[in-house]
């Protein structure tokens, strides 16, 4: 039995990571074909911080109790808060001379933060609904667990974003600041499920 289970759980993650690496990897076209900069991957990485608020807000709903129902609301203006905040930050920084309305108007911007939405999704159908973390996780636990992955994640990311500004967009910076979000979006999302995966 435990064999199955071992096996279940490798499959699962394997899909779940599958998934987010895959989405992670299509900002490269925005690089290599439509000359994105530093600003539109922080662009589409911010607009990511939404969706995960968004299962983040499900998984509150999901596991509360009556006495857990005044979380929800609470997080929607404090994680919104928070995101505006860094929107202000980005918008500040890295769209001196650009048009953020006009890219995440464009299709292809479109597609990948989609790409990104089911690729949180996936995570949340097999690990969350499926896998029964929902069983081993409070919804405090639930609340609080996106702020820590997306304060040292976006913390890096917008150091590297930065970097790439300074030193001018080479794109090799760019591919590094993609590479650099995916090696820390795997650490996070397998650091994340070991801890509710009751193994």
């Amino acid at each position: 039995m435990s064999t199955v289970v071992n096996t279940y759980t490798g499959k699962r993650r394997q899909f779940s990571l599958g998934l987010l690496v895959l989405a992670n990897l299509l900002p490269l076209v925005g690089v290599f074909l439509l000359d994105w900069d530093a600003g539109y991957l922080m662009l589409l990485y911010w607009c990511e911080n939404i969706v995960l608020g968004f299962y983040t807000l499900l998984k509150i709903l999901l596991t509360s109790t009556r006495a857990d129902l005044p979380l929800a609301p609470f997080f929607v203006v404090h994680y919104g808060g928070f995101c505006a905040g860094h929107l202000v930050f980005i918008m500040t920084l890295l769209f001196q001379d650009a048009d953020p309305m006009a890219l995440a108007a464009q299709w292809q911007f479109q597609i990948m933060l989609a790409a990104l939405f089911v690729s949180h999704g996936g995570s949340f159908f097999v690990n969350f609904l499926l896998a029964g973390e929902r069983h081993r996780m409070t919804a405090r636990q639930a609340m609080f667990a996106p702020y820590g992955r997306i304060v040292l994640l976006h913390v890096a990311i917008l150091l590297g974003g930065m970097a790439a500004y300074a030193l001018g967009q080479a794109v090799i910076m760019l591919v590094a600041l993609i590479a650099l979000k995916i090696a820390l979006d795997v650490a996070l999302h397998l650091r994340e499920h070991r801890r509710f995966a009751g193994e």
